[in-house]
């Protein structure tokens, strides 16, 4: 996870339009180029894509305060890599249901509506009352690896605990639980725009398959509603709105998916990331077991640094202006998160990792504006629960020599380990 030096002396040294800002090796490491995007090109278009990069924190709060100029009504384009419509995909698709565009994918007035029905499964109450249960599941988790003294992290506890949380507030099986990891990758895949083809074909199989699983599960719940997120959804109406209608498959489907990936992937990454951060600092791990009170800090500055959202799409609704520098109607906007986070106009020495850093809170891990991440309340009730208990469960941890190569998935989107070996003792 350190930074490659031979990767970083190559990027200062070739001009920013050589980039392929799609290489898998870039996005293995992309923090020098972001570093010399913030420095030479804040907002940079790429002579290759025609994708405009935004890279400062300013400038990337700038397009975020302007939801109706850059749009998010980008789901169109999320076939392969940007722009591309691949025949076979596209038939495979249409096997399917076409999803709406509802929260990710939309703008006001329609992200409005939707994002206020969504926003009932993740009420402070709610959620303040999960902290116990969310304890359980990660004791439970653990106590299915701490006899062997080694785990790999990320497939034993930080996938599993994020999803076990939202299959059981959507009201879904925890016995279908390989399944569910399977369509949330699907989704990542088409999210990612870098995968072959074959991956993105496959994928679009496997959302298929999500598909007709959650419209069984939408008809049991019109039928049986219970006391879950699906129940609850299922019988919403947007009467508020004017309309008193439920919501279609298309649009229930589109909400369903979007908390099915925004409740697993990223948390994911981030607990396993901050592992690493603990394990691979003796200082850092010494002050966090010392002061309990660092926790929810500990988590925010590894949101920050990691950015496990690192990069978020935008469109261009008409001609327009960021930092003064010209944007075409319709062009494809890359807002950097990853960047804006070590910016080093708002944060100080902003590749270090500082737990008790000032307003931890301010960093872009979980975007901004209206499309803040609708889950960012869960997820850090999540991440200090389970934090708190690896920490006391996992005593002296440690990395398992040999065992780590460190590879980070290529994703233009969304950022994370590949997995973590650890070690520690019983």
């Amino acid at each position: 996870m350190a930074d490659d030096q031979a990767q970083m002396a190559d990027v200062a040294g070739r001009p920013l339009a050589e980039f392929n800002i799609f290489d898998p090796d870039l996005l293995q490491d992309p923090h020098a180029y972001y570093r010399r995007l913030r420095q030479e090109a804040p907002v940079f278009r790429d002579p290759k894509t025609g994708i405009v990069s935004v890279a400062t924190y300013d400038l990337i709060m700038e397009v975020n305060r302007q939801p109706l100029v850059f749009s998010n009504n980008f789901g169109g384009q999320m076939r392969g890599s940007v722009g591309a419509q691949d025949p076979e995909e596209m038939a495979i698709m249409s096997e399917g249901i076409a999803v709406a565009n509802t929260m990710l994918t939309a703008d006001p007035p329609v992200h409005t509506r939707f994002r206020k029905l969504a926003m009932k499964a993740f009420t402070h109450k709610r959620v303040e009352a999960m902290g116990a249960y969310v304890a359980t599941v990660a004791h439970e988790l653990i106590d299915g690896f701490i006899a062997d003294g080694r785990c790999e992290f990320k497939s034993a506890f930080a996938n599993h605990l994020p999803m076990i949380v939202i299959a059981d507030s959507l009201g879904a099986p925890r016995a279908d639980m390989d399944r569910f990891h399977r369509w949330s990758d699907a989704f990542v895949v088409q999210l990612g725009g870098v995968s072959d083809r074959e991956t993105r074909l496959e994928a679009s199989r496997r959302i298929n398959e999500f598909q007709r699983y959650f419209i069984e599960i939408i008809e049991q719940k019109r039928a049986n509603p219970t006391e879950d997120v699906i129940s609850d959804l299922v019988h919403a109406t947007l009467a508020e709105e004017g309309d008193p209608r439920t919501m279609d498959y298309s649009e229930l489907l589109s909400i369903i998916q979007q908390l099915l990936v925004a409740g697993n992937e990223t948390t994911a990454h981030t607990l396993t990331t901050g592992l690493y951060y603990l394990v691979s600092d003796p200082q850092l791990l010494a002050r966090v077991l010392a002061d309990r009170s660092l926790v929810p800090d500990f988590v925010e500055e590894t949101l920050r640094l990691l950015s496990p959202t690192n990069n978020m799409w935008r469109i261009a609704t008409r001609d327009a202006e960021i930092g003064g520098y010209p944007i075409k109607g319709g062009e494809m906007i890359l807002v950097r998160y990853g960047s804006g986070n070590r910016d080093e106009t708002r944060f100080p020495d902003p590749e270090s990792f500082d737990p008790s850093r000032p307003d931890a809170r301010g960093h872009l891990a979980f975007g901004a504006g209206i499309h803040t991440c609708i889950g960012a309340q869960l997820a850090r009730k999540e991440m200090v629960t389970a934090f708190g208990i690896v920490l006391d469960r996992l005593k002296s941890p440690r990395i398992q020599a040999g065992r780590n190569v460190f590879r980070y998935s290529p994703n233009i989107l969304l950022r994370g380990v590949l997995e973590l070996h650890v070690e520690f003792d019983r």
